[in-house]
């Protein structure tokens, strides 16, 4: 039985995939220099040519989604506390 499986950080799967988009060196050059197989480094390299467009296109639509999340979480932060606030007015009236 072999080992664990390595678990690749992104910042070192861009590293390698930045090389292998350079082409200054081959795949096979560059999986014996980081010890990885070069069906890795090509589907890297596939994915960062794919999904390079994606970081730079959806940075406003990235920040809308954030805007809107925030917005929704203080409606339901407002909606809760103002259920605790009715519910504590109900408990103080019958106290008077």
């Amino acid at each position: 039985m072999k080992g664990k499986r390595k678990q690749h950080s992104a910042d070192f799967k861009f590293k390698v995939a930045l090389e292998a988009m350079k082409g200054l060196k081959t795949a096979s050059e560059l999986s014996s220099i980081y010890e990885i197989h070069p069906t890795l480094i090509s589907n890297w390299k596939k994915q960062l040519k794919d999904k390079g467009k994606e970081m730079f296109s959806n940075n406003g639509n990235r920040k809308e989604q954030d805007a809107q999340s925030l917005q929704s979480a203080l409606y339901e932060e407002i909606g809760r506390l103002k259920f605790e606030l009715d519910w504590l007015k109900k408990k103080a009236a019958a106290f008077n």
